[in-house]
């Protein structure tokens, strides 16, 4: 199956590959059907598409290549809907504010998307217990990395 994407051009997919939100995202609750498409195979980053509709896409990097200390706990209300039942099904990912130079681009670590890739089922999350993760983290450089 083809779709088009916001910065990929058309794509093709398989359609078990595609995310079920159930919830949408936050500010686009509408929005359900999303698949979560490589970038680059060296970095950390992902577009998360909306299947349905091709002006919603969103850069997503996996938080912790970025900050190697980020933490948090799902609820078990978050656990149940996600039917987690294996840690190792679930990635998480942080939506990337793009600006002009990738370091001083942002990540969203106070709401992070929880995806469990055994069910094809995700939910954004807003941590309520953690109030010192921001809404925009600076990415700069991978943490430990050459500067």
């Amino acid at each position: 199956m083809k779709i088009a994407t916001k910065f990929l051009g058309e794509v093709e997919i398989v359609e078990q590959d595609i995310l079920t939100f159930e919830h949408g995202l936050l500010g686009l609750e509408n929005e359900k059907n999303f698949v979560l498409l490589p970038i680059d195979a060296d970095l950390p980053l992902a577009m998360l598409q909306s299947v349905d509709n091709v002006e919603i896409g969103f850069v997503v990097a996996y938080p912790f290549a970025f900050k190697k200390d980020y933490s948090f706990d799902i609820s078990e209300d978050d656990r149940e809907q996600l039917q987690i039942g294996k840690e190792e099904d679930v990635l998480t990912y942080g939506i990337v504010t793009m600006k002009e130079t990738f370091q001083e681009s942002t990540m969203n670590l106070l709401a992070p998307l929880i995806i469990n890739m055994d069910k094809k089922c995700g939910k954004q999350i807003v941590l309520q217990d953690n109030k010192s993760y921001p809404l925009r983290y600076p990415m700069q450089t991978l943490e430990g990395s050459a500067k």
